[in-house]
Parts: structure tokens; C-alpha cells; sequence
């Protein structure tokens, strides 16, 4: 395959011409058309692709339930925490040319953070500050083992500080423990959004932009819509009390996945979940990975970096995370099918966002699986991971 061009990035085929059986696919449609049906969800974008080729592309019902839009394949997600994916390939970007190493202190490259200090219960149980026990790495970031909280971003988002005023208030607040000692999800990536910024020597949704976006051809991603293609950002929907769908921003919900609309550009581009993309888009980035860095004649990452970036990343003996998985580098990986609890592979890795979109690379199958709809749920939806075991099912070569 040439140097990828805008669109979608492979051919479509027969289902088992990849090893796929047409009618077990089928039951990727019926799943969402049940969910569609019973109004849990507005549409879906759904995927898979195999052995290079897409066997199974999908639009669900409705990109916007008020207008009577159609769901089409080229609409436009908040992708949220799948993009802290992107922030740490171009973190990796940065290791492989030679800025720092995964273990050098994060205090090197952003002073702040000499200053952190752990909050800790003292002898009279009250609460006290201390000096870390070692100081906050790379690797920590990468790995959200770093002690850090997921408070200030939203705040800082909404009030429209830039990442380097974002950091430098983020690391007054203390650690919820010392470094190393355990996974916490956390605002560690947009803190290396910070780091790209700094050490790539330029803004970072313009290193995005320039170094991954543009080289990929992912064209419609980007951390805002622009107003020529507003018409593509999917409506975003969240169940009321009665559990019907309304629009997030019709409930005056001020929680923090909501936010801004994604319709003007922010000051703060949010490395740990402020992306918009396509699944065509998503679908490039991913392909990138499961190729071990490259699409086509594109290479972003080598490939014992990629390696390196999907091994568990966890502490020695630390137990498996809720999706019942390790941790990489910035990413979620299967270690072995029994504690997966799933139809899958061991090695299998990737994430998901907020708003109900996740994408998965399995390199023993040669897959990609997405699905893209918006949605704040109140609990965990389960159609996420049912969708995945429908493509998984189907896989019969």
C-alpha cells in the first residue's frame, strides 16, 4: 500500500474473504438496532477491519434524533479519553528522538514540578505534605501511576487557561500518593500535552497536527469543529430521570464531561480527552499501531516502540484494572483471557472515551474494531464491550 490519502484507508470486502462469517457479523447491526430501538441510544458508527481490509461498516440511526439526521460515515465525534492514545505516540515521537527518556524526572522538562508534594495521613491522623519518595517521571505520566488527581482540567478548560498556567496550578495541588505505587486515572496526560508543547518546541495541537494528523491524513480531527463542518459534529445525548434521551446541553449539566461544545478552538487543547475525530480518522491512527508505527509509506514510531508501548506497564503483583486489563503506555492491554473475562486476545490493546466511543487493536488477529456514537451514560454501558464480542464471534479463519 502507497502513502495513505484522505478517505478511508482501506478497501471494503466480503466478510470472509477476511475470515469473518457474514451472518455472525449480522449481529453487530441487530445489537445496536436493539439499542436504537429501545431509544438507550440516539446511532453508532461501527467497524471492523481485518487482514487489511474493512469487513464491517455500519451507520446506525440518527446523528441528531431532534433534526431526523441520519447517522453517515463521515460524522464527527468528541472522542474524549481516546485521546490520550494520540498524546502518547507523540510522547513515544519525542523518546525516539532522543529529548529524554522514559525515566528521567518530569521536574527536568517542566520545573513545576520539583514543588509536588504527597498528601499523606501523619501520626495524629491528620493530613500532612511530604516529599515524594522519588520524583515524578515520564513513565509515571504515561502510565497514570504518578500519584496525580483528574481535578483542575476541567476547571482550567472552562475558564480558558492555557496548558502552561494548567500545569503550573496543577502541580500546587498534592499527590494523592507517592509515585510508582499504584494506578489512578488521572490529568497525566494532558500534563504531557504540556511536555510535547515544551520540549517539541511548539504549540501542541500544532505538533498534533504536523507531525501525526497531517502525515496520516487524518483530516477531520482536531481538538474543535470548524464551521464548514458543523454540520458533521454528532448531537450528544444523556438520559434524564426518566431515561429518555435529551441533549447534554439542554439539562444545564455542568458536569465534567461536558463542557465546552467543540465548536470554537480552546486556549487549553486537551491532550487527556479534548479531541474531535472521524472513525475513518480514528481508523488511520489505529492502523498505524497495529502496523507497528506505520501507514504505508508514513512511519511515526518504530517498531520495538510500539512494543514497548503495548506491554503492561502495572507494578509487580497489581491487580487488573476495572475493564479487567493491564496498562501500557497510555494505553489498555489484555494479559490473558481468563482475567479478561471476554472473547479476545492476549495482547490486545486500546481505549475508550467518555461519550461511549472506543476503538481496539489486536495484533494475533490482525483487527481493528471501532464504534463511535455520543452518549453520557449514567452507568456503564454495555454495549460497548457487547459490540466488541459481536465482531469477536464472528471471526471464524
Amino acid at each position: 500500500m502507497g502513502s495513505p490519502s484522505v478517505g478511508w484507508p482501506l478497501e471494503r470486502c466480503e466478510p470472509q474473504a477476511v475470515g469473518m462469517c457474514p451472518r455472525r457479523l449480522g449481529r453487530v447491526g441487530e445489537l445496536i438496532g436493539r439499542y436504537i430501538e429501545e431509544g438507550r441510544i440516539a446511532g453508532a458508527v461501527t467497524l471492523a477491519a481485518r487482514r487489511g481490509r474493512i469487513a464491517h461498516l455500519q451507520c446506525h440511526g440518527l446523528m441528531d434524533l431532534e433534526k431526523r439526521i441520519p447517522m453517515r460515515d463521515d460524522a464527527i465525534f468528541r472522542i474524549y479519553s481516546m485521546t490520550k492514545i494520540v498524546t502518547s505516540a507523540a510522547v513515544l515521537m519525542l523518546v525516539e528522538e532522543g529529548r529524554f527518556l522514559l525515566a528521567q524526572p518530569v521536574s527536568q522538562f517542566l520545573p513545576e514540578f520539583k514543588q509536588l508534594r504527597v498528601a499523606v495521613k501523619g501520626a495524629d491522623g491528620q493530613e500532612e505534605l511530604v516529599r515524594p519518595r522519588r520524583e515524578l517521571t515520564v513513565h509515571d505520566l504515561l502510565t497514570h501511576t504518578g500519584g496525580l488527581s483528574y481535578d483542575l482540567i476541567h476547571e482550567a478548560r472552562d475558564q480558558g487557561w492555557t496548558l502552561k498556567r494548567f500545569v503550573e496550578e496543577f502541580c500546587r495541588r498534592p499527590l494523592r500518593r507517592h509515585p510508582g505505587e499504584l494506578w489512578d486515572y488521572s490529568a497525566a496526560t494532558d500534563c504531557l500535552g504540556r511536555l510535547v508543547e515544551v520540549v517539541g518546541g511548539k504549540p501542541f495541537e500544532d505538533f498534533l497536527q504536523e507531525r501525526i494528523f497531517g502525515p496520516l491524513g487524518m483530516a477531520d480531527t482536531a481538538f474543535w469543529v470548524p464551521p464548514d463542518k458543523a454540520d458533521r459534529l454528532a448531537a450528544w445525548y444523556k438520559p434524564d430521570e426518566a431515561g429518555k434521551l435529551v441533549p447534554v446541553m439542554q439539562l444545564g449539566d455542568n458536569s465534567p464531561a461536558v463542557g465546552r461544545p467543540f465548536l470554537e478552538k480552546p486556549a487549553l487543547p486537551s491532550g487527556g480527552g479534548g479531541l474531535v475525530s472521524t472513525t475513518s480518522d480514528y481508523l488511520r491512527f489505529a492502523l498505524m499501531l497495529l502496523w507497528k508505527g506505520a501507514l504505508g509509506e508514513v512511519r511515526l514510531l518504530g517498531k520495538k516502540t510500539v512494543e514497548l508501548m503495548t506491554s503492561d506497564h502495572l507494578p509487580p503483583g497489581h491487580a487488573a484494572l476495572d475493564n479487567h486489563r493491564g496498562f501500557g503506555l497510555g494505553v489498555s492491554v489484555a494479559r490473558h483471557l481468563g482475567e479478561l473475562r471476554q472473547i479476545g486476545s492476549v495482547g490486545e490493546f486500546g481505549w475508550g472515551g467518555a461519550a461511549c466511543t472506543q476503538a481496539w487493536i489486536d495484533p494475533a488477529e490482525d483487527m481493528v474494531t471501532i464504534i463511535m456514537t455520543q452518549l453520557l451514560p449514567k452507568e456503564k454501558a454495555w454495549f460497548l464491550d457487547q459490540f466488541k464480542q459481536a465482531v469477536y464471534q464472528a471471526v471464524v479463519d
